[in-house]
């Protein structure tokens, strides 16, 4: 891997960690490799998306839009996707396993439990409501933004009662 550090001599810090986010993006794109707090697989044409915690929300917006450009498929599996790992519910071509738990919370500061000001807090609060389908959005912004410690939980059966696709099963392998 190419140390970015090295390689921009006079780049600003903000750059640099734009690069270093593209990077990731672009290795895991060609390699499958793991990208941000996610477990990844790459399977027929889709990408996986397993236990993911999630993290900064402006950071999987990016990724997002990038996957929302190429046309990537999602498939949310696994025991659990939390926080800005909801946010891929946006995308046309996401859909969910039955079993997965959905843990929603409004957006806070880097320290855990620390609210925003006001207006901080609706500016990121709708712009994550955005990458929701209806009837999710709504709940959001009236229920789950107002929650920062822990975690509204919903199963992935609960959210494909709402109209979000269900993910195929997967083909079990026979033996002997």
């Amino acid at each position: 891997m190419i140390r970015l550090e090295s390689a921009i001599v006079s780049g600003s810090s903000a750059l640099l960690a734009r690069l270093k986010r593209v990077c990731c993006i672009a290795s895991f794109l060609v390699v499958a490799g793991g990208c941000l707090n996610a477990n990844w697989a790459a399977d027929n044409g889709y990408l996986i998306v397993r236990n993911d915690r999630g993290g900064s929300v402006r950071d999987r917006a990016e990724i997002i839009e990038t996957y929302r450009r190429s046309g990537t498929r999602i498939h949310i599996r696994g025991s659990y996707c939390l926080s800005a790992c909801t946010l891929y519910l946006g995308l046309n071509r996401t859909c969910v396993a039955p079993d997965t738990i959905f843990g929603f919370h409004g957006p806070s500061s880097r320290f855990y439990g620390v609210a925003l000001p006001f207006q901080s807090f609706d500016y990121w609060s709708r712009l994550m409501a955005n990458y929701y389908p209806e009837p999710l959005r709504t709940w959001f912004i009236e229920t789950g933004r107002h929650r920062i410690v822990g975690f509204h939980e919903f199963s992935g059966q609960n959210l494909i009662e709402m109209g979000v696709a269900e993910c195929p099963r997967a083909a079990r392998s026979r033996t002997g």
